[in-house]
C-alpha cells in the first residue's frame, strides 16, 4: 500500500529546534515536487515550504522565511524539513504531498492521500 509518513515532531520550548521527515512506502517520489503543509489548531491547511524535483528551486511561506529550511534526498526518497527559532504559532499538524506551485498537486492520488501528519508543539 502506498503511503506518505511524517516523522520528527514533538514538544520543544520557544527557540528550539526540530527536523521533521516525510518517506513513501511503495513508490518513489524523487520526480515530484514536493512541500510541506500545516494546520494548527482552528486553522485551515497552509503551505509552509515546497521544494522542486531536482531540489534546486524552493519557496517559504513569509512567517517562516530565515528559520525553516526544506531539503531533499532522492537517493533516500526523503522529504526533510529543518525548523529553527521555533514559535509558539508554529504549533501544528505538518504534513508532506507533491505540490504544483503554493498548492497541493493532484498527484497526491498517487500516494492515496495525506499521511497521517507530525505534531509540533511549541511552548511559550
Amino acid at each position: 500500500q502506498v503511503q506518505l509518513v511524517e516523522s520528527g515532531g514533538g514538544l520543544v520550548h520557544a527557540g528550539g529546534s526540530l527536523t521533521l521527515s516525510c518517506t513513501a512506502s511503495g513508490r518513489t517520489f524523487s520526480s515530484y515536487a514536493m512541500g510541506w503543509f500545516r494546520q494548527g489548531p482552528g486553522k485551515e491547511r497552509e503551505v509552509v515550504a515546497t521544494i522542486s524535483w531536482y531540489g534546486d528551486i524552493t519557496y517559504y511561506t513569509d512567517s517562516v522565511k530565515g528559520r525553516f529550511t526544506i531539503s531533499r534526498d532522492n537517493a533516500k526518497n526523503m522529504l526533510y524539513l529543518q525548523m529553527n527559532s521555533l514559535k509558539p504559532e508554529d504549533t501544528a499538524t505538518y504534513y508532506c504531498t507533491p505540490t504544483y506551485g503554493d498548492q497541493p498537486s493532484p498527484l497526491l492520488a498517487d500516494f492515496g492521500s495525506w499521511g497521517q501528519g507530525t505534531q509540533v508543539t511549541v511552548s511559550s
